[in-house]
């Protein structure tokens, strides 16, 4: 799995105000195969506030991310060149695994002894 850190800040037809997460985290997740997206650390759990990607295929590109992150009231700052191909590099390294099997995994769980 890869992790860059990143700045996400919070747009005004929101919240009103602005706000940054100097410290968000961008990556992609080989095992979800999804682009995902952590920032803003919730104020009383240990769970980021905002949390995409958490899900099989949810974000197949970077602009899928943005957009969904935009629909929940936040952008992205601008993603330097590197870090973008970085992050497209890390999917294209990742597409040589094995698909996930699901339904395997479920049924390798439910016939272990209890």
């Amino acid at each position: 799995m890869s992790r860059y850190t990143i700045t996400v800040t919070v747009t005004g037809t929101v919240t009103g105000q602005g706000r940054s997460d100097p410290d968000a985290v961008i990556g992609y997740d080989p095992p979800l195969r999804t682009y995902f997206l952590q920032a803003f650390p919730h104020e009383e759990t240990d769970e980021p506030a905002l949390w995409l990607g958490t899900r099989d295929r949810a974000f197949e590109t970077l602009e899928d991310l943005r957009h969904a992150a935009i629909s929940h009231g936040y952008d992205l700052v601008p993603l330097p060149p590197e870090l973008a191909a970085k992050l497209v590099d890390d999917k294209a390294a990742a597409s040589g695994r094995p698909e996930r099997d699901t339904l395997g995994e479920v049924l390798k769980h439910l016939n272990q002894p209890k």
